[in-house]
């Protein structure tokens, strides 16, 4: 996700030469660790602030193959995570192009590059949690559903169907301690689960059989409450590979 908290990264952005404060201790088997997530670091930001470099080379040296691409998984560190977790999935047409920290703005921007250009058949969508989690700066639900929105409109009118994840509901963020998220990734996640029935997209619902009797989400499956364990990753393949079918 991010190592950096908000007041330091909006430092950085206005140019104000605040110090870079110390990477936050990472959660043993999150699927992250310290210094993997430089989307928010402020060179990047100041940069390349959607991170379009991320996949670029790749991107080309696929479509200069001439292989079929059937899926895009888009997304942030969940997504990533996946990818480089079980790569025998992420194989045979199936792409990944998570980043680890995105925000759905961030995603937006990198619609046509990492999704579009590649001519899916299927785009897998997972986003949200880390503009709960305020990574790029304070954020509403309506705005997270409104480059949701977009970036499915761009999806459709590319005739590219649509499958949207629901989200962990973390209570929660191990580098943001100041968030309570979970009433948030609860609403959220019952939009998503709404929305993809208004357009005729697939919700994959992978927060369900992650949670216990009282809603928390088992350790063994995100110890983080967040990111996939082994376990939670082979958990949410048969879940995904249902709704692409």
């Amino acid at each position: 996700m991010t190592v950096l908290n908000r007041r330091s990264m909006l430092g950085f952005a206005l140019g104000a030469g605040a110090a870079l404060p110390a990477l936050a201790q990472v959660p043993a088997g999150c699927g992250e660790q310290p210094k993997t997530a430089p989307a928010l670091q402020p060179p990047l930001l100041l940069t390349d602030w959607a991170w379009l470099g991320r996949y670029r080379a790749d991107n080309e040296k696929l479509l200069a193959s001439g292989q079929k691409v059937d899926v895009v998984f888009m997304g942030d560190s969940i997504t990533e995570g996946w990818a480089r977790n079980d790569p025998a999935f992420f194989s045979n047409a199936i792409v990944g192009r998570g980043i680890s920290a995105q925000t759905t703005p961030q995603m937006l921007v990198r619609m046509y590059q990492d999704v579009i250009s590649l001519r899916p058949r299927v785009m897998h969508l997972m986003a949200g949690t880390n503009d709960i989690a305020h990574n790029t700066g304070p954020m509403t639900a309506q705005e997270t559903q409104n480059n949701i929105r977009a970036m499915c409109e761009i999806a459709w009118s590319h005739k590219i169907r649509i499958v949207l994840g629901s989200v962990p509901p973390a209570s929660k963020y191990w580098w943001h301690p100041e968030i309570t998220p979970k009433a948030e990734t609860l609403a959220m996640n019952d939009w998503l689960r709404s929305y993809s029935k208004v357009i005729n997209a697939k919700f994959a619902d992978y927060a369900t059989p992650f949670v216990d009797a009282n809603g928390n989400v088992k350790p063994e499956l995100a110890k983080d409450e967040v990111h996939p364990t082994q376990e939670g990753y082979a958990l949410m393949r048969p879940i995904a590979e249902a709704a692409l079918k």
